[in-house]
Protein backbone atom coordinates (compact mmCIF):
# COMPACT_ATOMS: atom_id res chain seq x y z
CA UNK A 1 0.00 0.00 0.00
CA UNK A 2 2.90 2.51 1.03
CA UNK A 3 4.67 1.69 -1.92
CA UNK A 4 1.64 2.50 -4.40
CA UNK A 5 0.89 5.52 -2.59
CA UNK A 6 4.62 6.18 -3.52
CA UNK A 7 4.51 6.14 -7.10
CA UNK A 8 0.72 7.91 -6.80
CA UNK A 9 2.15 10.53 -5.00
CA UNK A 10 5.30 11.27 -7.54
CA UNK A 11 3.05 11.46 -10.64
CA UNK A 12 2.47 15.62 -10.04
CA UNK A 13 -0.09 15.99 -12.87
CA UNK A 14 -2.39 12.97 -11.03
CA UNK A 15 -2.46 14.63 -7.41
CA UNK A 16 -3.01 18.26 -9.25
CA UNK A 17 -5.94 16.48 -10.71
CA UNK A 18 -7.15 14.47 -7.20
CA UNK A 19 -6.90 18.23 -5.81
CA UNK A 20 -9.11 19.92 -7.93
CA UNK A 21 -11.44 17.08 -8.11
CA UNK A 22 -11.37 16.85 -4.23
CA UNK A 23 -11.67 20.73 -3.94
CA UNK A 24 -14.69 20.90 -6.47
CA UNK A 25 -16.68 18.10 -4.70
CA UNK A 26 -16.15 20.16 -1.42
CA UNK A 27 -17.47 23.45 -2.90
CA UNK A 28 -20.42 21.38 -4.50
CA UNK A 29 -21.39 19.83 -1.10
CA UNK A 30 -21.16 23.42 0.64
CA UNK A 31 -22.60 24.98 -2.62
CA UNK A 32 -25.27 27.12 -0.20
CA UNK A 33 -22.43 28.42 2.20
CA UNK A 34 -19.37 29.29 -1.24
CA UNK A 35 -22.36 30.56 -3.71
CA UNK A 36 -22.47 34.54 -3.15
CA UNK A 37 -26.02 34.41 -4.41
CA UNK A 38 -29.72 32.23 -5.05
CA UNK A 39 -28.87 30.28 -8.56
CA UNK A 40 -32.57 31.23 -9.65
CA UNK A 41 -32.52 34.78 -8.27
CA UNK A 42 -33.16 37.02 -11.22
CA UNK A 43 -32.52 40.29 -11.22
CA UNK A 44 -33.17 42.44 -15.09
CA UNK A 45 -31.65 45.22 -13.98
CA UNK A 46 -27.89 43.51 -14.41
CA UNK A 47 -28.81 41.10 -16.97
CA UNK A 48 -25.76 40.24 -19.22
CA UNK A 49 -23.47 42.16 -17.21
CA UNK A 50 -19.84 41.11 -17.87
CA UNK A 51 -17.65 40.18 -15.07
CA UNK A 52 -17.23 42.54 -12.21
CA UNK A 53 -16.67 42.71 -8.93
CA UNK A 54 -20.02 41.85 -7.58
CA UNK A 55 -20.29 39.28 -9.85
CA UNK A 56 -16.95 37.70 -10.38
CA UNK A 57 -18.18 35.40 -13.56
CA UNK A 58 -20.67 37.85 -15.04
CA UNK A 59 -24.17 37.47 -15.24
CA UNK A 60 -26.70 35.65 -17.90
CA UNK A 61 -29.72 37.08 -19.69
CA UNK A 62 -31.97 36.88 -16.62
CA UNK A 63 -29.21 38.57 -14.43
CA UNK A 64 -28.54 35.39 -12.19
CA UNK A 65 -24.83 34.80 -11.49
CA UNK A 66 -23.36 32.81 -13.23
CA UNK A 67 -20.60 32.04 -10.70
CA UNK A 68 -23.37 30.94 -8.25
CA UNK A 69 -25.14 28.59 -11.11
CA UNK A 70 -21.88 27.23 -11.96
CA UNK A 71 -21.06 26.53 -8.18
CA UNK A 72 -24.71 24.75 -8.02
CA UNK A 73 -24.22 23.20 -11.40
CA UNK A 74 -21.27 21.16 -9.91
CA UNK A 75 -23.45 19.33 -7.73
CA UNK A 76 -24.87 18.17 -10.78
CA UNK A 77 -22.70 17.31 -12.84
CA UNK A 78 -20.64 15.25 -9.58
CA UNK A 79 -24.52 13.55 -8.45
CA UNK A 80 -24.62 12.31 -11.79
CA UNK A 81 -21.54 11.12 -12.32
CA UNK A 82 -21.14 8.79 -9.44
CA UNK A 83 -24.67 7.82 -9.58
CA UNK A 84 -24.44 6.55 -13.19
CA UNK A 85 -21.43 5.07 -12.79
CA UNK A 86 -22.75 3.49 -9.29
CA UNK A 87 -25.75 2.02 -11.16
CA UNK A 88 -23.47 0.43 -14.08
CA UNK A 89 -21.17 -0.86 -11.09
CA UNK A 90 -24.75 -2.35 -9.51
CA UNK A 91 -25.37 -3.92 -12.70
CA UNK A 92 -22.20 -4.97 -14.32
CA UNK A 93 -20.21 -6.25 -11.35
CA UNK A 94 -22.68 -8.91 -10.68
CA UNK A 95 -23.02 -10.48 -14.53
CA UNK A 96 -19.53 -10.07 -15.04
CA UNK A 97 -18.96 -11.47 -12.13
CA UNK A 98 -21.41 -14.79 -12.36
CA UNK A 99 -20.73 -14.71 -15.81
CA UNK A 100 -16.93 -14.98 -16.20
CA UNK A 101 -16.92 -17.63 -13.48
CA UNK A 102 -20.10 -20.05 -15.14
CA UNK A 103 -19.14 -19.43 -18.24
CA UNK A 104 -21.28 -21.66 -20.66
CA UNK A 105 -23.96 -20.97 -22.90
CA UNK A 106 -25.84 -18.22 -21.24
CA UNK A 107 -22.30 -16.15 -20.67
CA UNK A 108 -20.89 -17.04 -24.68
CA UNK A 109 -24.67 -16.53 -26.41
CA UNK A 110 -26.63 -14.16 -24.26
CA UNK A 111 -24.21 -11.80 -22.40
CA UNK A 112 -21.75 -11.51 -24.26
CA UNK A 113 -24.07 -10.91 -27.61
CA UNK A 114 -25.76 -8.80 -25.46
CA UNK A 115 -23.03 -6.67 -24.13
CA UNK A 116 -21.86 -6.65 -28.27
CA UNK A 117 -25.15 -5.51 -29.56
CA UNK A 118 -24.94 -2.44 -26.52
CA UNK A 119 -21.47 -1.44 -27.12
CA UNK A 120 -22.14 -1.34 -31.08
CA UNK A 121 -23.97 1.67 -30.53
CA UNK A 122 -22.65 5.23 -30.20
CA UNK A 123 -22.81 6.24 -26.67
CA UNK A 124 -23.94 9.27 -27.16
CA UNK A 125 -26.54 8.36 -29.63
CA UNK A 126 -27.68 5.15 -27.41
CA UNK A 127 -28.01 7.44 -24.45
CA UNK A 128 -30.27 10.41 -26.40
CA UNK A 129 -32.60 7.40 -27.62
CA UNK A 130 -32.36 5.82 -23.77
CA UNK A 131 -33.46 9.43 -22.46
CA UNK A 132 -35.72 10.64 -25.11
CA UNK A 133 -37.68 7.15 -24.55
CA UNK A 134 -37.56 7.37 -20.53
CA UNK A 135 -38.52 10.86 -20.47
CA UNK A 136 -36.36 14.29 -19.64
CA UNK A 137 -34.83 15.17 -16.15
CA UNK A 138 -31.66 14.70 -14.55
CA UNK A 139 -32.81 11.12 -13.00
CA UNK A 140 -33.61 9.92 -16.30
CA UNK A 141 -30.39 11.08 -17.79
CA UNK A 142 -28.34 9.20 -14.96
CA UNK A 143 -30.28 5.82 -15.78
CA UNK A 144 -29.40 6.38 -19.34
CA UNK A 145 -26.12 7.32 -18.58
CA UNK A 146 -25.75 4.34 -15.94
CA UNK A 147 -27.10 1.92 -18.73
CA UNK A 148 -24.76 2.73 -21.51
CA UNK A 149 -21.69 2.49 -19.02
CA UNK A 150 -22.98 -0.86 -18.44
CA UNK A 151 -21.46 -3.38 -20.89
CA UNK A 152 -17.74 -1.60 -19.91
CA UNK A 153 -17.67 -2.67 -16.50
CA UNK A 154 -19.50 -6.47 -17.93
CA UNK A 155 -16.42 -6.79 -20.28
CA UNK A 156 -13.97 -5.56 -17.79
CA UNK A 157 -14.90 -8.01 -14.98
CA UNK A 158 -15.77 -10.77 -16.85
CA UNK A 159 -12.03 -11.32 -17.95
CA UNK A 160 -10.70 -10.10 -14.92
CA UNK A 161 -12.83 -12.78 -13.43
CA UNK A 162 -11.51 -15.21 -16.19
CA UNK A 163 -8.13 -14.67 -15.65
CA UNK A 164 -8.50 -14.68 -11.35
CA UNK A 165 -10.41 -18.18 -12.01
CA UNK A 166 -7.83 -20.07 -13.18
CA UNK A 167 -5.26 -19.28 -9.74
CA UNK A 168 -3.96 -21.62 -7.24
CA UNK A 169 -5.85 -19.83 -4.81
CA UNK A 170 -9.65 -20.75 -6.39
CA UNK A 171 -8.40 -24.04 -6.89
CA UNK A 172 -7.58 -24.54 -3.26
CA UNK A 173 -10.55 -22.98 -2.04
CA UNK A 174 -12.66 -25.09 -4.26
CA UNK A 175 -10.62 -28.33 -2.83
CA UNK A 176 -11.84 -26.59 0.61
CA UNK A 177 -15.06 -27.28 -0.08
CA UNK A 178 -15.92 -23.54 0.11
CA UNK A 179 -19.51 -22.35 -1.59
CA UNK A 180 -18.63 -20.90 -5.11
CA UNK A 181 -21.11 -17.67 -3.97
CA UNK A 182 -18.29 -17.45 -1.47
CA UNK A 183 -15.41 -17.70 -3.82
CA UNK A 184 -16.60 -15.54 -5.88
CA UNK A 185 -17.28 -12.75 -3.72
CA UNK A 186 -14.70 -13.18 -1.05
CA UNK A 187 -12.07 -14.49 -3.05
CA UNK A 188 -12.03 -13.28 -6.34
CA UNK A 189 -13.97 -9.82 -6.95
CA UNK A 190 -11.51 -8.42 -4.37
CA UNK A 191 -8.59 -9.45 -6.35
CA UNK A 192 -10.64 -7.32 -9.22
CA UNK A 193 -11.48 -4.44 -7.60
CA UNK A 194 -8.09 -2.68 -8.61
CA UNK A 195 -8.88 -2.27 -12.46
CA UNK A 196 -12.69 -2.33 -11.28
CA UNK A 197 -11.72 1.41 -9.63
CA UNK A 198 -9.64 2.70 -12.17
CA UNK A 199 -12.19 2.02 -14.64
CA UNK A 200 -15.05 3.70 -12.74
CA UNK A 201 -12.84 6.68 -11.85
CA UNK A 202 -12.41 7.17 -15.84
CA UNK A 203 -16.43 6.84 -16.61
CA UNK A 204 -17.49 9.46 -13.86
CA UNK A 205 -15.36 11.90 -16.22
CA UNK A 206 -17.08 10.41 -19.54
CA UNK A 207 -20.42 10.72 -17.83
CA UNK A 208 -20.07 14.29 -16.10
CA UNK A 209 -19.94 14.82 -20.49
CA UNK A 210 -22.80 12.74 -21.02
CA UNK A 211 -24.51 14.26 -18.45
CA UNK A 212 -23.81 17.95 -19.75
CA UNK A 213 -24.54 16.93 -23.44
CA UNK A 214 -28.44 15.38 -22.60
CA UNK A 215 -28.82 18.96 -20.63
CA UNK A 216 -27.21 20.77 -23.71
CA UNK A 217 -29.76 18.98 -26.04
CA UNK A 218 -32.66 19.71 -23.42
CA UNK A 219 -32.94 15.62 -22.18
CA UNK A 220 -31.35 15.96 -18.73
CA UNK A 221 -31.20 18.50 -15.86
CA UNK A 222 -34.70 20.91 -16.44
CA UNK A 223 -34.40 24.58 -15.90
CA UNK A 224 -34.13 26.00 -13.60
CA UNK A 225 -31.95 24.14 -11.65
CA UNK A 226 -28.10 24.87 -12.62
CA UNK A 227 -26.91 22.55 -14.72
CA UNK A 228 -22.93 23.50 -16.88
CA UNK A 229 -24.59 21.50 -20.22
CA UNK A 230 -27.98 23.65 -20.12
CA UNK A 231 -26.02 27.08 -19.42
CA UNK A 232 -23.69 26.12 -22.74
CA UNK A 233 -27.08 25.80 -24.31
CA UNK A 234 -28.69 29.09 -23.02
CA UNK A 235 -25.62 30.79 -23.87
CA UNK A 236 -25.25 29.70 -26.94
CA UNK A 237 -27.04 32.76 -28.39
CA UNK A 238 -24.79 35.30 -26.49
CA UNK A 239 -21.84 34.11 -27.73
CA UNK A 240 -21.63 37.43 -29.51
CA UNK A 241 -22.72 40.07 -26.69
CA UNK A 242 -22.12 37.88 -23.76
CA UNK A 243 -19.53 34.79 -24.56
CA UNK A 244 -19.16 34.77 -20.91
CA UNK A 245 -22.24 33.02 -20.18
CA UNK A 246 -20.92 29.91 -22.46
CA UNK A 247 -17.08 30.25 -22.24
CA UNK A 248 -17.19 29.78 -17.79
CA UNK A 249 -19.10 26.80 -18.03
CA UNK A 250 -17.09 25.05 -20.78
CA UNK A 251 -14.19 25.98 -18.88
CA UNK A 252 -15.59 24.37 -15.84
CA UNK A 253 -16.19 21.17 -17.74
CA UNK A 254 -13.13 20.52 -19.51
CA UNK A 255 -11.44 21.15 -16.23
CA UNK A 256 -13.43 18.53 -14.09
CA UNK A 257 -13.25 16.23 -16.82
CA UNK A 258 -9.21 16.63 -17.53
CA UNK A 259 -8.67 16.63 -13.53
CA UNK A 260 -10.86 13.15 -13.20
CA UNK A 261 -9.06 11.58 -16.05
CA UNK A 262 -5.68 12.86 -14.83
CA UNK A 263 -6.44 11.26 -11.15
CA UNK A 264 -7.32 8.30 -12.67
CA UNK A 265 -4.27 7.72 -15.02
CA UNK A 266 -1.93 8.19 -12.19
CA UNK A 267 -4.65 6.00 -9.79
CA UNK A 268 -3.71 3.25 -12.82
CA UNK A 269 -0.29 3.58 -12.28
CA UNK A 270 -0.10 3.22 -8.84
CA UNK A 271 -2.17 -0.01 -8.53
CA UNK A 272 -0.53 -1.53 -11.92
CA UNK A 273 1.61 -4.38 -10.86
CA UNK A 274 3.58 -3.70 -13.61
CA UNK A 275 5.07 -0.63 -12.07
CA UNK A 276 6.67 -2.26 -9.09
Amino acid sequence: MKEMASRFFQNKMAVAGGIFTFLLIIIAIFAPVVAPYNPSEQDYAKFLQSPNAENLLGTDELGRDIFTRIIYGARVSIEAGIISVGIALLIGIPIGLFSGYYRGVLDEYVVMRFTDALLSFPPLVLALSLAAVLGAGLQNAMIAIGIIFTPNFIRLVRGEVLSQREREYVTAAKASGISDFKIIFRHILPNCMPPILVQATLSIAAAIISEASLSYLGLGTQPPTPSWGAMLSMGQGYLGDAPWISLFPGLFIFLTVLSINLFGDGLRDALDPKMK
